[in-house]
């Protein structure tokens, strides 16, 4: 197939890991033998021209290229611009989650969540969770949305050795801010009698943790330092207050960490008992006892490698082709 992506988040010079997972869902289908061009966002600035500009850029490129079919990442705006840019060609569009929660949060993304879906052949959403709120706050979703998850690169997120070190280490990845839920995390570390926990990401909250005893932040880091961060952690910490999937928590249990995942989104679709402990996200005794309760879990875990081999990118990269291949089909 011809396949024309359109995404508002890609990497670019000045954001190396600004949408990684687009991009590399975009390789997986290229290796499946498919045609791709791209019209992309591929920095943070810009404000609303760079909606202007990606629809320009898709416009231009659907005429040039000729696609079999549009896959939009993001419902509104990207899916919007996709649907206008190429209105006689399929569309399949992925739900990723704050595109859902704006839905009557923002004036008239009702409106045009409503317009791009009803274009689509198929919204894909990246949890049952997100299906499920995707219908209730579109009633047009029901019926026409499939779940296919963020897939985790296997080679790229290997099973880690742990690395030398005090145990036990926790590992938060993410910006520092209020969603992320880092000042609980942090409170809720302060009662445990041993170990460490590293922030790695920036934010707004981050004057709040530094200075702790054992709390180390690590800034933001660049994706090909990750791995340091990983092999040096025996447990990877994630308890916001809402995840729609949760990738960093996949990609924490590929390279066989244990993990404290909040259970409000995605992750109770993904982390078993034996890979991690499902935490009430507003509780820090619940996020206290569950730190307590991973750490007793092997270092590296081999049951969360094969957990998180059931969302290995090659096959979550399959089941977009299908759904991809369906909707060009009905052209």
């Amino acid at each position: 197939m011809r396949i024309l992506l359109v995404s508002q988040m890609y990497p670019g010079p000045d954001d190396p890991d600004l949408g990684v997972f687009v991009q590399a869902l975009e390789r997986a289908l290229a290796a499946r033998g498919h045609e791709l061009e791209h019209a992309v966002v591929s920095g943070r600035g810009g404000g609303r021209r760079r909606f202007l500009r990606l629809g320009r850029d898709a416009v231009a490129t659907s005429r040039r290229f000729r696609p079999d079919v549009v896959y939009a990442h993001f419902l509104v705006p990207t899916g919007l611009i996709a649907a206008l840019a190429a209105p006689w060609t399929p569309l399949v569009v992925t739900a990723h989650g704050q595109d859902v929660a704006n839905v009557g949060e923002i004036r008239g993304v009702r409106a045009a969540t409503r317009l791009t879906i009803r274009r689509a052949a198929t919204v894909i959403a990246v949890s049952g969770w997100l299906r499920t709120l995707l219908e209730e706050r579109i009633p047009e979703a029901r019926g026409r949305t499939e779940v296919v998850s963020a897939g985790v690169d296997l080679e790229r997120f290997p099973l880690l050795p742990r690395a030398d070190g005090a145990a036990p280490a926790f590992l938060c990845i993410g910006s520092l801010t209020e969603r992320k839920n880092v000042r609980r995390l942090a409170n809720a570390f302060t009662g445990l009698d041993a170990g460490t926990l590293t922030f790695v990401g920036d934010g707004p909250l981050g004057a709040e943790l530094a200075g702790r005893p054992r709390v180390r932040l690590s800034g933001a880091v660049p994706q090909e330092r990750l791995r340091d961060h990983l092999a040096a952690a025996d447990v990877v910490c994630q308890p916001s207050l809402v995840e729609p999937f949760g990738l960093a928590t996949l990609e924490a249990m590929a390279s066989g960490r244990s993990v404290v995942a909040t259970r409000v989104g995605g992750p109770p679709e993904f982390v078993p008992p034996e890979a991690g402990v499902l935490v009430d996200p507003e509780d820090e005794s619940s996020i206290a006892a569950g730190m307590q309760a991973a750490a007793a879990l092997p270092c590296p875990n081999d049951a969360a490698r094969a957990a998180a081999a059931e969302h290995d990118l090659e096959r979550q990269a399959a089941r977009v082709e299908a759904i991809l291949a369906r909707a060009a089909a009905r052209a």
